[in-house]
C-alpha cells in the first residue's frame, strides 16, 4: 500500500480553514494508502495521537510569530518519519514557511511533493521577503502546487512560476460536519426569540487583520437598533475589537463555539457577513458553509482572491467595494429590507455549493491527482 504524508500547521480537532481541508484530504484517501500526519502541538509538548484511524503526531512549540508557531523539535520529527515511515507522497499545506525549510532538507529524493498553495504571504512585507529563495525552492522541487480557485491561481505570482504543475482542486465543506442536530435547532431558535423584529447577522473565523472585522464593527455604527450582529471566533486582534465595540449594543461576540453552536447561528441568522479585505483570504471555506445553510453574504471585492469566486455579486450576496463600511453597511440594510431578494440570494447560494464545493467534487479530483502521481 502507498504511504503519504500530510504536513500542515495544525490538525483536528483545530478547525481553521486549511485544517479543515487537510482533514479532508486524509479522508479523501483513507481506502487506498496508508497515512500519517504531523503538525503543531496548541499545547506544551509532543504527543501522538489518532484521528480516524490516522496516526497524527502534535509537535510542541515554544513560540509564534508572526502567526508561525516555531519548535525546537519539528526538524527531529520530521526526518524520524520520512525514515522511518518512507512516504511515496508528501502532501504540504502552505503557508508554513518554518516546516518548509526543514521539508526541503530531508525530502526524499523519490518522494513526490504536492505544495497545496492556500495562500500567499502578503501582509508580512518582511517574511515575504526573507521567504522568496525558500518559495523559489518549493515551486522546483514540487510535483504539483494545488490552487483553491482559478481566480487565485491567476493572480498568485507563485503558483504561475509553477507553469503547469499547477492544478485548481476548489475547496469544500464537510456536509456530514453541518448536519443539524437537536441541540443546533434548539440554539436556533433561541437566537431567533431572542430577536424577534431584529435582522440577525453573523460571522466567524480567527480575528486577525486580513478577516476585515474592524470594518464589521465600522459598519454597525451605519445601521440602527433593527439589526443585531454576533461574532464568533477569537484571536490576537480579539480585545482591540472589543474596545473597539465598546457601547454599542447591536455587536455580542460569542468567543469560540462548537459545531452545535456553530450550526445554530448559521440557522437563525438572516446575513452572512464575511467581511476579508486582502487575498490572504484565498478562498473562504466559512463563506461556503454559510451559503450551504441558504443565507445571502455581504462581502468585499478582494483582487485575485477566491472569494469572489466563491460568492459572486449580485447572484449569492452583495460585494462593496474593498474596506468600505458604509457601503457595507447598505449591502446589509438591502438584504433586510427586500425579502424577496434575501430568499432568492440565500437558494442561489445552496445552489452553488451544491454544485461546486461539495466533499464528493474534491475527493475525486483529490484521489485523481495522487493516482496519477504513482503512476508517473
Amino acid at each position: 500500500m502507498n504511504r503519504i504524508l500530510h504536513v500542515s500547521k495544525y490538525y483536528f480537532p483545530f478547525n481553521g480553514g486549511t485544517e479543515k481541508i487537510a482533514a479532508n484530504c486524509v479522508r479523501a484517501l483513507s481506502e487506498d494508502c496508508e497515512q500519517k500526519v504531523i503538525c503543531f502541538n496548541h499545547e506544551p509538548g509532543t504527543r501522538t495521537d489518532t484521528v480516524d484511524g490516522v496516526e497524527v503526531v502534535r509537535v510542541g512549540c515554544f513560540a509564534k510569530v508572526a502567526s508561525q508557531s516555531l519548535s525546537f523539535g519539528y526538524g527531529r520529527q520530521l526526518r524520524k518519519l520520512m525514515r522511518d515511515f518512507k512516504p511515496d507522497i508528501v502532501i504540504f499545506h502552505y503557508p508554513n514557511p518554518f516546516v518548509a525549510h526543514f521539508l526541503l532538507r530531508c525530502l526524499p529524493s523519490r518522494a513526490k511533493l504536492v505544495v497545496y498553495w492556500h495562500l500567499d504571504i502578503v501582509r508580512q512585507k518582511l517574511l515575504r521577503k526573507l521567504f522568496k529563495p525558500q518559495n523559489y525552492r518549493l515551486v522546483r522541487r514540487s510535483d504539483v502546487m494545488i490552487a483553491t480557485s482559478a481566480a487565485y491561481a491567476k493572480g498568485s505570482y507563485w503558483l504561475n512560476l509553477a507553469g503547469e504543475k499547477c492544478r485548481v482542486i476548489p475547496n469544500c465543506i464537510d456536509v456530514e460536519r453541518l448536519s443539524v442536530s437537536e441541540r443546533s435547532k434548539q440554539i436556533a431558535s433561541r437566537v431567533r426569540t431572542e430577536n424577534v423584529g431584529r435582522t440577525i447577522c453573523f460571522a466567524v473565523g480567527r480575528h486577525t487583520q486580513y478577516k476585515g472585522y474592524v470594518h464589521l464593527i465600522r459598519a454597525a455604527g451605519y445601521l440602527d437598533d433593527g439589526f443585531r450582529i454576533y461574532l464568533a471566533g477569537e484571536g490576537e486582534d480579539t480585545p482591540g475589537l472589543k474596545r473597539m465595540a465598546e457601547g454599542d449594543g447591536k455587536i455580542c461576540f460569542l468567543g469560540r463555539v462548537d459545531d452545535d453552536t456553530l450550526k445554530g447561528y448559521l440557522m437563525a441568522m438572516d446575513v452572512f457577513c464575511f467581511p476579508s479585505v486582502t487575498k490572504n483570504e484565498a478562498f473562504g471555506v466559512a463563506l461556503a458553509e454559510a451559503m450551504y445553510f441558504g443565507k445571502p453574504a455581504v462581502t468585499f471585492t478582494i483582487p485575485d482572491s477566491g472569494v469572489n469566486y466563491v460568492c459572486l455579486d449580485g447572484e449569492d450576496g452583495i460585494e462593496a467595494p474593498n474596506g468600505d463600511a458604509r457601503a457595507y453597511a447598505e449591502a446589509i440594510r438591502r438584504l433586510a429590507r427586500d425579502d424577496g431578494l434575501r430568499r432568492r440570494m440565500g437558494e442561489n447560494a445552496r445552489r452553488r455549493v451544491e454544485q461546486y464545493f461539495l466533499y464528493d467534487q474534491f475527493r475525486h479530483e483529490i484521489r485523481d491527482l495522487v493516482a496519477g502521481l504513482l503512476k508517473a
